[in-house]
């Protein structure tokens, strides 16, 4: 006698699909792609060396970000939105002079000194600043991004001679652009290398300037 089926035959267990590697995530391969710029530029930067940095072929990081200048354009803005979101509340707090100036260039040097094979610098002030010479909306975002700092760093000053902190001959423009310079220098010279303890000395000096600062 043959036994009837209770049911269909249980159909064969389907593979699991394996999810999409993470490089593949837009935004963890604008970050890969972010970190070969700041360390190679732009031009030494070729579509192969993206492609294996985030992982994906050339059609995909098409379809993701453009072409190269895109990407590298995209990766600039990722860079100033975190660099600002390092500092912001630096820059609003309440907080004597002195200290916030210390903090602020303390959070840049974090920023420039970090790289998995080396200290990187600054993203405008090593590679940006280049290609700004013959792309105009690069030129127009670095010259955005050094106004940006230029009056964050005066409305510290202004808000510092406000309070007395600063002698009434300060000019809190001036101040604020003998800042960003220095925010430069430190920039520089880390990606020469230049010893933490030595940018600290420089910093430290700067501030003594600028607080101590007459006109």
């Amino acid at each position: 006698m043959v036994q009837k089926s209770k049911g269909p035959p249980a159909a064969p267990e389907q593979p699991k699909r394996r999810g999409r590697p993470r490089a593949y995530e837009p935004d963890v391969a604008l970050g890969k792609a972010l970190d070969l710029f700041r360390k190679q530029g732009f031009a030494a930067t070729s579509l192969d060396d993206l492609s294996e940095a985030t992982g994906m072929n050339r059609p995909s990081l098409y379809g993701a970000f453009g072409d190269k200048r895109e990407l590298y354009i995209k990766s600039y803005q990722r860079y100033r939105e975190e660099a600002r979101a390092s500092m912001v509340a630096i820059f609003r707090e309440e907080m004597p002079l002195r200290q916030r100036l210390e903090r602020i260039f303390a959070s840049a040097l974090n920023i420039y000194l970090s790289g998995d094979t080396g200290p990187r610098g600054c993203f405008t002030v090593v590679t940006a600043a280049s290609e700004a010479v013959g792309d105009p909306e690069i030129r127009a975002m670095v010259l955005d991004g050094l106004t940006e700092l230029d009056k964050a760093f005066a409305n510290c000053f202004r808000r510092a001679k406000e309070k007395g902190e600063l002698p009434e001959t300060a000019d809190p423009a001036v101040l604020a652009q003998l800042a960003s310079a220095t925010v430069h220098t430190i920039a520089i010279r880390s990606r020469a290398r230049v010893p933490r303890k030595e940018l600290e000395a420089i910093v430290s000096g700067a501030i003594d300037v600028m607080v101590g600062a007459k006109r």
